[in-house]
């Protein structure tokens, strides 16, 4: 009977398998994403093209920023005590959004006085970096490609998605944050 026992026992040792992992039905490739890479590429030179075009058409003297973005003053206050806003600082100006062939999209009375603690609130990220460029009493027109803008998904208003936007920024107050 112990060799009978012994016998089933390595029979049933040797016939159980441990379990094996499924393998996937279909392999992903990354094709999505190469496909939206080249897309995005594209968007950007056609953006890029059209925004070089309408500097070069404006004849002004706009400025590159670190950021992506391009510039210029159309009132620059040349006061070197006036300083940039910094974390916390609290900004009022007033701005208004067209589109790269002038057509108005927010007016400044559609907008109104806006005020904003940097860095603290939401704002589109070309704005946000502009701001922190402009002394109070300064007045710049800034170029912002899609994505400083309002990118993929526009403002879901009157904003489309890719849109490239001009904003006129003017800088009334900065309050300094007592805490800086």
């Amino acid at each position: 009977m112990n060799k009978l026992l012994i016998i089933a026992l390595v029979l049933l040792a040797f016939s159980c398998k441990t379990p094996e992992a499924r393998r996937p039905i279909t392999v992903k490739s990354g094709s999505f994403i190469d496909a939206s890479v080249e897309r995005n590429k594209k968007l950007n030179a056609k953006e890029q093209a059209a925004i070089e075009n309408l500097m070069k058409l404006d004849e002004k003297d706009y400025i590159a920023s670190e950021s992506g973005f391009w510039y210029y003053y159309n009132h620059k206050v040349a006061n070197d005590i006036l300083k940039t806003p910094v974390f916390g600082d609290v900004i009022n100006y007033n701005y208004n959004i067209k589109s790269l062939d002038g057509n108005v999209i927010y007016s400044n009375e559609e907008l109104k006085t806006q005020t904003y603690a940097m860095d603290k609130e939401e704002l589109f990220t070309g704005l946000r970096e502009g701001l922190k460029l402009m002394k109070s009493g300064e007045t710049v027109t800034f170029l912002f490609p899609s994505q400083k803008a309002y990118g993929y998904y526009g403002d879901e208003n009157k904003i489309g998605r890719n849109t490239p936007l001009i904003c006129e920024v003017t800088v009334n107050s900065i309050t300094l944050n007592q805490t800086n």
